[in-house]
């Protein structure tokens, strides 16, 4: 599904990705509700799944997620274009902000209010991310499928008590998605 591509599409595709790159402080992961709540509930442009599904392969591919997920919504929405202005307002506000950090670095670095926001803002994030992980495992729950489920208890389990490395994690369950949820029953 293609939106009108006018000027007023791509500066609302700038504009609200840009912001979404100023606030996606914590990791990648942190841009998922953001995401969700810009484009899914806010703009409509796209489903909650499209969302995840973005996320993933963002998440699978070489380079920043934040960056790969808004070339990839851009690109969806408006081509080549919209994946250049996705690309562009994602990586400005870091760029910016890295510069001035840099500028500034002897006085940021031992400044103890910035500390203290940045402190705040990892608090923040976290709370983001749990809240992101008890929505999708309660979506898991409620189709009630057991393979799903077991695929996130065992990578949650193998990861935390018996510290396999996440990558192997992720390839693994890919793997397991591409072999055994191909049924729509179990996914």
């Amino acid at each position: 599904m293609k939106i009108k591509t006018d000027a007023k599409f791509f500066w609302q595709l700038f504009k609200s990705t840009f912001i979404v790159s100023m606030f996606t402080v914590g990791g990648g992961y942190v841009i998922i509700p953001l995401l969700k709540a810009k484009y899914v509930d806010e703009y409509h442009w796209i489903s909650e799944e499209e969302t995840l599904n973005m996320v993933a392969i963002a998440q699978s591919t070489p380079g920043v997620m934040a960056v790969n997920t808004a070339i990839m919504l851009g690109y969806r929405m408006a081509g080549v274009l919209g994946a250049l202005t996705g690309m562009f307002a994602t990586i400005l506000p870091p760029l910016i902000i890295i510069t001035i950090v840099a500028t500034f670095y002897d006085f940021v670095a031992q400044n103890e209010q910035v500390k203290l926001v940045l402190k705040g803002m990892q608090c923040g994030a976290t709370a983001l991310l749990l809240n992101v992980a008890i929505d999708l495992l309660q979506k898991q729950f409620s189709k009630k499928l057991f393979l799903p489920l077991a695929i996130i208890f065992g990578t949650f389990i193998a990861n935390i008590f018996f510290d396999v490395n996440i990558m192997l994690l992720v390839a693994i369950d890919g793997a397991i998605g591409f072999l055994l949820l191909r049924d729509k029953k179990y996914s």
